[in-house]
Formats: C-alpha cells, structure tokens, sequence
C-alpha cells in the first residue's frame, strides 16, 4: 500500500512557513492562493553538515487538469466518486520551485471558484496528481482530515473535518517525538491565514484572529506543528454585517 508523505507533515521536517489567502466577491465567487516556503535558517538546522550538500533543481508549472488528461486511461478506471473528486481539482493552478543552488523552495496552489464550496483541500494537490499519475487508491493515502469552505453572503466558514482517528494519533505521536528532538533549535513552522471579504467584518470565532482597520480582511497565524496535533484549531466562522 502506498503511504505519500503528505504536503504538511513535509513542511512540519523541513520548517516552512505557509500562508493561505482567500478573496472573495459580492457574488460569492473568488481565488484562493496556498503558499509553502521553506524557511531555510530551519531547514540548515534540522538537515544539519547534509545542507551544503543538497542538489535539487526543480521549476514547473501545470493545471491539475493536464494531469487528468494526460492519464486519462487511469482516470477512467476511478470508480465515480474519486472522479468527483479529482475533477474538483482540475482548475487549480500549480507552481513548483525547487532550488539548492539558489536555496529557494516554494509551492504555490491556486484556484479561482464560484462558490466557496467548490474549493478544494488545495494541500492535497501534488499527492492527487502523483495518484493519478501512478495509478494509486485514494484509499491508500493517509491523509487524517478535510478541508472545505462555506460562504453564503454573510457567513463564512473554514471547516476541518478529521477523517482518520488512528492516523490522527499516529501523527500526534510522530509531532511529538518530533518535537522532543527539535526542542533546542529555533524553528519557523507556521500557517497564515487571511481572508478578504467584500463587507465589514461583524465577528470572529476565534478570539486571536486580527481584524483590519477596515473590517474587511482577517489574519490568523497557528503554530504548524499544534495544527498537525489538531487540526481542528484551524475551525473559523466570520460573520459579516
């Protein structure tokens, strides 16, 4: 069975630093842009005399539909819902730097949507690809929650969903003994949160969230590694007046 090593527990080795936007319009619609860059005083730190080393070089970009075309006959085979699925990824744009001579490691995921529900869990993205790619089960992935998005006009969501007990624990196990190891370094692991509305903000849930002077944007900035350990913490509900 086939175990990815899933987008953020890659950041949460490596020390990174993400951030997810999200702007929405009157009408609902909008983009949303995830972007991962590896902090590199972090990285030196845990990869240690390996650093200097390192020979990477990687600059691509795709739409997560070049994917499904490109290996039709293993889409083909999906059964209907992981169909369902994929497709909600094909709009989503992809680009990848990688670069040890230049020590520049970014992702950025990008997705325009007409409604916040279609938004995909844009952190799945690469695993999904390699899925298609290889021909692997969604079923195989270990993935342990959800990510979705509801907007009505006036009441915004962010929902996390845990899909997976075990997994959950396995990885807060794997957190904390990371953790333990890590615990004399100085290491950047965090997930930026901010979202534009088209109205004044009336509320937030979540008492440290940031609200501009203009009442329009929120920013919300969570430890990574409590993120992995509970992703729950990363539930948001905006009212808007």
């Amino acid at each position: 069975m086939k175990k990815l090593l899933t987008f953020l527990m890659f950041i949460f080795i490596t020390g990174c630093q993400i951030t997810e936007t999200i702007s929405l319009n009157p009408d609902g619609s909008g983009t949303i842009e995830v972007v991962a860059i590896r902090d590199e005083n972090s990285y030196m730190q845990l990869s240690g005399v390996k650093y200097n080393d390192e020979e990477r070089f990687k600059d691509t970009t795709f739409v997560f539909n070049e994917f499904i075309t490109k290996y039709a006959e293993n889409f083909s085979k999906l059964p209907l819902s992981e169909k369902v699925i994929f497709n909600k990824y094909k709009d989503v744009k992809v680009y990848i730097k990688e670069s040890s001579f230049e020590k520049e490691f970014k992702s950025t995921f990008i997705q325009d949507f007409n409604k916040a529900e279609s938004i995909a869990d844009l952190y799945k993205t690469e695993d999904y690809a390699s899925d298609l790619q290889h021909n692997y089960a969604l079923s195989a992935e270990d993935h342990y929650f959800n990510i979705s998005y509801y907007f009505d006009g006036t009441l915004f969501k962010r929902m996390v969903k845990i899909t997976n007990h075990e997994e959950l624990k396995r990885k807060q196990n794997e957190v904390e003994e990371f953790k333990k190891q890590t615990g004399g370094f100085k290491l950047v692991h965090s997930i930026t949160l901010n979202y534009n509305f088209p109205r004044k903000i009336k509320s937030v849930s979540y008492e440290k969230a940031v609200v501009s002077p203009d009442k329009k944007s929120v920013h919300l900035v969570l430890p990574i590694l409590d993120y992995l350990q509970n992703p729950e913490i990363g539930n948001l509900e905006v009212v808007l007046d």
